[in-house]
């Protein structure tokens, strides 16, 4: 891991995100970021004292918290509620922070070939940006098991295109997240053209089932929402993959228009699940 060269002319950006009973996640999570944004600009939220902590996390901010067992739905208010508040107070230092889930990478296009702040630096925007939500699984029937060493985008082809994970993740100025980070309070969300949020959860089978025994998650309240996520599997085994290059531009106009009545601001579902081949110059990236 190893701290880029703040440009002067470049804006300045931070990254938290929130960790328990972690595996393999928080590793990649901070080589990514880091390489992207700096090791020092990145804050972490280790949730309970009952977690072992990494020796190499020392060269990150991190906050250690105490594990307060609750509901699912009121254990991601809570979450995200405390992330909105230590952004708020990061806008003091930084011109725009992005929030995000240890399982999610935010990529700029690689056709562009700049870093994720190089291209943040450019944005005229506004209060947010979402980048469309790649929900990355493991096709059962042609995959093998991941190998937690390789970059997930080198053993894993295909992604559904989920608005779950079309997040407003980058906020430029102090903003309240909703639950689980999916929208923002009292604010519209912009997809980018250029941005791609990786969600990988379910990125090997073994390893996203096996949280079914997490008893932290069950007693949680946890157990329908991992069917739900767990569904992944039968949607990526049945589907007949699109071009993602080809469908990408139809599924930004689709998750910005069609809007669930019930929270207009966030991205409407898309009908029928589709599910994408990821272009080939993502390979290696996360």
């Amino acid at each position: 891991m190893t701290d880029t060269v703040q440009n002067p002319a470049q804006k300045r950006f931070a990254a938290i995100t929130t960790v328990r009973n972690d595996t393999i996640y928080l590793q990649k999570w901070v080589d990514y970021y880091g390489q992207e944004l700096g090791i020092k600009n990145l804050f972490v939220f280790i949730d309970g004292h009952d977690q072992t902590i990494p020796e190499w996390l020392t060269v990150v901010n991190t906050l250690v918290l105490p594990h307060l067992q609750t509901t699912r739905f009121k254990g991601d208010s809570r979450r995200a509620r405390a992330m909105s508040d230590l952004a708020r107070g990061l806008f003091r230092y930084f011109d725009a922070v992005i929030v995000t889930d240890v399982d999610e990478f935010l990529v700029v296009d690689p056709n562009l070939n700049v870093s994720l702040a190089e291209y943040l630096s450019t944005s005229k925007f506004r209060t947010s940006l979402s980048g469309l939500g790649m929900d990355v699984g493991q096709h059962l029937e042609l995959e093998a098991p991941l190998d937690p060493e390789r970059p997930f985008l080198d053993q894993r082809q295909f992604a559904h295109l989920s608005a779950r994970y079309t997040k407003p993740s980058v906020a430029f100025h102090p903003v309240t997240w909703g639950s689980g980070m999916h929208r923002i309070k009292g604010h519209n969300f912009h997809i980018d053209p250029n941005l791609f949020l990786f969600h990988f959860g379910m990125v090997d089978f073994q390893l996203a089932t096996g949280k079914a025994a997490d008893t932290d998650r069950l007693a949680s309240g946890w157990t329908n929402h991992l069917s739900r996520r767990e569904a992944l599997f039968k949607i990526i085994a049945k589907s007949e993959p699109v071009d993602g290059d080809a469908y990408f531009p139809t599924a930004r106009k689709l998750q910005t228009y069609r809007r669930p009545i019930y929270a207009l601001n966030k991205p409407g579902m898309i009908r029928g699940n589709p599910v994408v081949k990821i272009p080939e110059r993502f390979r290696g990236i996360v």
